[in-house]
This record gives structure tokens, C-alpha cells and sequence, in this order.
């Protein structure tokens, strides 16, 4: 018969077993946020960090905006390029009108 054997341990996430004595822990700092649904919810950041201006609510998962008034720049949009643009950075009119002349003589000329 096999032994039953347990394995014993910390596990992970358990606690720590070294000494917190001496520690410094890096600068912080709390931003508040409050989302949509009035929840007001707070979180801690690096002090060096580049700080969001939206999180997600933790009560409702809302997007949550600065409590202070600080918002994002808006993103430059690009405008959506069409087929035809993308053909007109390769090609001139004159080019595309001796490729369209080209196509047709060849099908008027399957078509005889």
C-alpha cells in the first residue's frame, strides 16, 4: 500500500517570515475616484507613477474619473484611409487611367 504523505508548507500568498524591521517602504500616494453610480473609492500609487484619470469602479466596475478634476488629453484621431487613398499614394491619375485603358481593351477584347 502506498503512504499517504501530505505535503506541508506556506503555501502561496502566505505571510512573510522575514524580519519587516528596517523595511522603508517607497513613497505613496492616494488618488480618489468616483464613478458614475456615486461610489467615491480610493487608490494608492507609487509617488513616481504616471497616475490614470479613469479606474474601474471596485463596488459596480463602472469607469470611475479623478476626483479632482484631473482629466485625460484627448487622443488624436486619424481619420480613416479608403481603399482609393491607399491606391492614390501609390499611383497617379494618369497611371491608373492607362491601367484602366489596358483592362478594358483586354476584356472587350475576350468578349469579340
Amino acid at each position: 500500500m502506498a503512504e499517504n504523505r501530505a505535503l506541508k508548507g506556506s503555501g502561496l500568498g502566505a505571510k512573510s517570515h522575514a524580519d519587516p524591521s528596517g523595511v522603508e517602504l517607497a513613497p505613496r500616494q492616494e488618488i480618489g475616484f468616483d464613478c458614475p453610480k456615486g461610489h467615491h473609492f480610493a487608490v494608492v500609487f507609487a509617488e513616481e507613477a504616471e497616475l490614470p484619470t479613469e479606474w474601474e469602479c471596485p463596488r459596480c466596475g463602472e469607469t470611475g474619473k479623478r476626483s479632482d478634476g484631473v482629466v485625460s488629453e484627448p487622443k488624436e484621431t486619424k481619420v480613416a484611409r479608403t481603399h482609393w487613398d491607399m491606391l492614390r499614394e501609390r499611383r497617379s491619375i494618369e497611371e491608373l487611367e492607362d491601367l484602366l485603358a489596358e483592362r478594358l481593351d483586354q476584356i472587350r477584347g475576350e468578349d469579340h
